[in-house]
């Protein structure tokens, strides 16, 4: 039989198994990428300058924002529901719902709450904000804290003051799965395609002007033919001698000019996985019109998922705004507290 302690106790904890971690009380960002900028975040705002990463990031944000939202009553009292419509009617939705997907890219993303007081008594958000997620982290218990000034563990951060929403967390990784950090390298063999293929074709990609004497040509001759050659790049013309011949050959016909393309191609089709897990929404190759509908409703599924991220912060709002106010009812929470609801 197992002993009853051994049974009631997590015997498996991050204090039994970290060394370096357990003295300073950080945890690390498994999805943290370090470059020649210094951050992680600074990576990933560079990622998002790449325009097919910035295109299947507002595809699938766009799946969201175009939503029509509700709030449902329940059993929720008048002064409980109309306090949290207040809240929603004089916030700014659209952009919040934004930072919150955030989530998705950066694997989480720290909101903070600024309240004021309104007539009544009552406490009420007047902005709600995203902040720079940098200057934050978790310690070893799995809690987020504040990189304060001065205190090198951090501050916990208070109650009913910030949200943090975040995509797919687990106990090894409270940051959460960052998408962008799986775009890394696809982007960067990208931008490196981009690079050789620049370099191609200004090494190749203009015609190879070849001057040739019937006769042997002085040093002299030669100069002088190579720079009128030269001149028939920017001036389109030249004027020859009948003992002067000049051939033009485009080399730029090389097939090796298609592996850059396919190389951009593929990383491409590598980012649309990624971001919308399908190709077919952001390509426009070939394909059945079965597979159209296939890469279409997988793209559905995720946004489906979104939405769930989206309430179930958005109703930890309503939670906040209750529970500051003394609303908040625990145990029937479910059936008194109005609900943020996305129509879909």
């Amino acid at each position: 039989m197992i002993g009853t302690t051994l049974l009631t106790n997590e015997l498996v904890t991050r204090d039994n198994y970290l060394t370096f971690h357990k003295y300073i009380g950080i945890l690390p960002n498994p999805g943290r990428i370090i470059d020649e900028s210094g951050t992680t975040e600074q990576v990933y705002a560079n990622l998002k300058n790449d325009p097919h990463v910035w295109s299947c990031i507002q595809s699938r944000k766009s799946g969201i924002l175009a939503l029509k939202w509700n709030l449902t009553t329940g059993s929720s009292s008048d002064t409980a529901f109309n306090l949290v419509k207040e809240m929603f009617d004089n916030l700014d939705i659209f952009n919040l719902i934004s930072n919150i997907l955030e989530a998705i890219y950066y694997g989480y993303q720290v909101i903070e709450i600024m309240w004021e007081e309104k007539s009544g008594g009552m406490f009420l958000p007047y902005e709600i904000t995203a902040k720079p997620n940098q200057w934050f982290f978790y310690d070893t218990d799995g809690k987020l804290r504040f990189r304060s000034k001065g205190e090198p563990q951090g501050e916990i951060l208070p109650e009913n003051k910030f949200l943090v929403p975040r995509h797919n967390p687990s106990y090894e990784n409270p940051y959460g799965e960052a998408l962008l950090s799986k775009c890394y390298w696809p982007i960067t063999i990208k931008n490196l395609g981009f690079r050789f293929w620049m370099n191609f074709l200004e090494k190749y990609g203009m015609p190879l002007i070849i001057g040739q004497y019937t006769y042997p040509p002085t040093p002299e001759e030669l100069e002088a033919l190579s720079d009128r050659l030269k001149n028939l790049v920017d001036s389109q013309t030249i004027a020859a001698p009948s003992d002067i011949t000049v051939d033009i050959k485009d080399i730029g016909q090389s097939k090796s000019v298609e592996i850059y393309a396919q190389i951009i191609k593929l990383a491409n089709a590598e980012i649309s996985k990624v971001l919308l897990s399908e190709t077919l929404t952001t390509e426009m190759d070939s394909g059945s019109y079965a597979a159209s509908v296939t890469h279409f409703k997988v793209r559905q599924e995720l946004i489906l998922g979104d939405v769930k991220i989206v309430e179930n912060v958005l109703n930890e709002l309503i939670k906040m705004v209750l529970q500051v106010n003394g609303l908040w009812e625990a145990k029937s929470y479910r059936k008194i507290a109005p609900k943020f609801v996305l129509e879909r």
